[in-house]
């Protein structure tokens, strides 16, 4: 309640869980609200981090278990891309996105997040 809108709990959160201090004109825009498999409502913020190898991390290892990066060309990729589809009660349940880099597999809430961020900006490639 103290962060006043999603973009500061977005900052706020990347501070916190990667030590990544980012100011509010680094920030791109936000993306429409996604519910989790919880039932909170998530509001992705798109942020511009700059050069890569500029940017320094300290993740929390309370709340972070790895890093890692993937290219957008890399994810732009067919052969990178794919969906899960789930069953409930022996039934057809819902479809997600997957992507695919190397041992990484991004699914659920994430890539739910990366699918919408794909889609505003490379909207003829994805």
């Amino acid at each position: 309640p103290t962060d006043g809108d999603a973009v500061a709990t977005a900052l706020r959160e990347t501070r916190e869980e990667l030590g990544l201090a980012l100011g509010a004109e680094r920030v791109w825009g936000r993306l429409r609200t996604v519910p989790s498999r919880e039932g909170m409502l998530v509001t992705p913020v798109v942020a511009n981090l700059g050069p890569l190898e500029d940017v320094t991390l300290t993740p929390n290892p309370q709340e972070v278990e790895e890093v890692f990066t993937i290219p957008l060309d890399h994810l732009l990729q067919a052969e990178n891309q794919g969906y899960t589809h789930y069953r409930a009660k022996g039934r057809y349940s819902h479809t997600l996105p997957v992507f695919l880099h190397g041992p990484h597999r991004v699914w659920g809430l994430t890539a739910i997040i990366t699918e919408l961020t794909l889609e505003l900006l490379a909207p003829d490639l994805y």
